[in-house]
């Protein structure tokens, strides 16, 4: 099942995408009878067997029908609590930032607030001379996880999963002391979406392509079999350090391709176009304005 939420910023509703629109379509059903929120509650609630109930009542003609077409879309995950970043968890992009593999996961935070519609303006923020683009899978947590006994024990805290882009200022990041926050949690630095897609419809989490196209060329074009800790490791290290909330999110890492690891790339620039997609988690399409 695919989930989303269209409509003005900060007056979306929940919607449920039709499933014979596979490639994005603009049918979906009203969910506001439903829950008033894609949020942690709803997110409990999917994993305790809503989905079949919802699903039931849209085969049943029970829930409004929505076209879509036109309508601004939002972050998939209303008021994320806390949005936790894994660095350098690709190959290739520790590679290619002269970087040496991490014994452990590198985890850092991001603000909350950052997050933003798939397709909602980017803004590069002031004094800025090196934002980055990072296509991710982003985790997203339905049940409480506290000191998780496995990693077998993560499937069963992850309501489902999203594209998410980890925009970054890599001057602030790396070259102006402190830890990598600021570099990180600038406004609209997390474009999300479009849909949060449940962890059955994903299936293996490992085995998906994500790509990133900037002004028409391609920048990333890699797969999560790459990752060196995989999801359920990943939501299972997390839970050993800080307590995880239905709602929070994972990002994941970013396999090569930024512009920080290839020599005589540009940053990004006002006007620019990102086109991100991640296989089964739809596209996402931002242009960089001002902040």
């Amino acid at each position: 099942m695919r989930f989303l939420r269209v409509g003005p910023l900060g007056a979306e509703r929940p919607v449920l995408l039709a499933d014979g629109d596979a490639d994005g379509g603009t049918t979906g059903y009203d969910l506001s009878q439903v829950t008033g929120e894609i949020d942690g509650a709803f997110l409990g609630r999917l994993l305790d067997g809503a989905g079949a109930e919802i699903a039931a009542l849209a085969a049943q003609g029970a829930l409004p029908v929505l076209d879509l077409a036109g309508q601004r879309v939002g972050a998939p995950v209303a008021r994320p609590g806390k949005v936790v970043c894994i660095g350098l968890n690709y190959r290739d992009h520790a590679e290619e930032t002269g970087a040496e593999l991490p014994a452990e996961p590198v985890i850092f935070m991001k603000a909350s607030n950052t997050v933003v519609g798939p397709d909602d303006e980017v803004l590069i923020p002031r004094n800025s001379a090196k934002t980055d683009y990072e296509v991710e899978l982003a985790v997203v947590i339905g049940r409480t996880a506290r000191y998780l006994e496995s990693p077998e024990a993560a499937a069963g805290v992850i309501a489902g999963y999203a594209l998410s882009n980890d925009v970054s200022e890599r001057e602030f990041q790396l070259e102006r002391g402190g830890t990598w926050d600021k570099g990180k949690s600038c406004e609209t630095f997390n474009p999300l979406g479009p849909w949060l897609v449940d962890a059955d419809a994903v299936g293996d989490p490992q085995r998906l392509g994500l790509r990133t196209v900037v002004n028409g060329e391609s920048r990333q074009d890699g797969s999560t079999a790459d990752m060196i800790f995989p999801v359920h490791h990943l939501v299972w290290y997390v839970s050993q350090f800080l307590v995880l909330e239905p709602g929070d999110i994972i990002n994941t890492g970013t396999p090569a391709g930024v512009a920080l690891g290839r020599p005589g790339t540009p940053f990004l620039q006002p006007g620019d176009v990102m086109e991100l997609e991640i296989d089964g988690l739809g596209r996402q399409r931002q242009v960089l304005g001002k902040a």
